[in-house]
């Protein structure tokens, strides 16, 4: 029985370690659609009172030697309807450049549902850029602040 536990202990840290190892490896890409939450507002108090926030979209190509396209940035709000499209011709990202988006803290037209949909691509494959919003918001003496990352949801074809 105690050789069964070790050889049992053995397997399940081996199974744990070549997970990890698998996991951290960077899964490159030739192109991704990257949907990105985003707050507008959210609620506050045992009212719901609104919490109008800002947001800035921040687009980073982390690849050191690889520039990426970024061909299409919109946002939508929280019924899914595009507010708002943000270039009118593809943006080169050249590697470790940065590129971002806002959107006003007085606009809450996004509700506490908006989001962004990112899509980027490059000629070869490529470190998948860092793609979050920022929230941040003041009201008299609070403020608030956080970010969310965007996830990859289609590939680019």
């Amino acid at each position: 029985m105690r050789h069964f536990a070790g050889v049992f202990i053995f397997f399940f840290f081996f199974t744990i370690a070549f997970q990890a190892d698998a996991h951290d490896q960077a899964q490159l890409s030739k192109g991704q659609t990257i949907y990105v939450p985003a707050y507008s507002h959210i609620y506050i108090g045992n009212k719901g009172t609104p919490y109008l926030l800002a947001i800035t979209l921040s687009i980073r190509n982390i690849d050191l030697l690889k520039p990426i396209t970024i061909t299409e940035v919109n946002y939508y709000e929280t019924q899914g309807e595009r507010l708002k499209n943000f270039l009118t011709e593809p943006l080169i990202l050249k590697p470790l450049a940065t590129t971002r988006y806002l959107i006003p803290q007085r606009d809450k037209t996004g509700g506490s549902g908006a989001n962004f949909i990112v899509k980027w691509e490059s000629k070869q494959m490529c470190n998948p850029p860092v793609i979050e919003a920022v929230m941040i918001g003041t009201q008299s003496q609070q403020g608030i602040s956080f970010t969310s990352r965007g996830q990859p949801i289609t590939g680019a074809d």
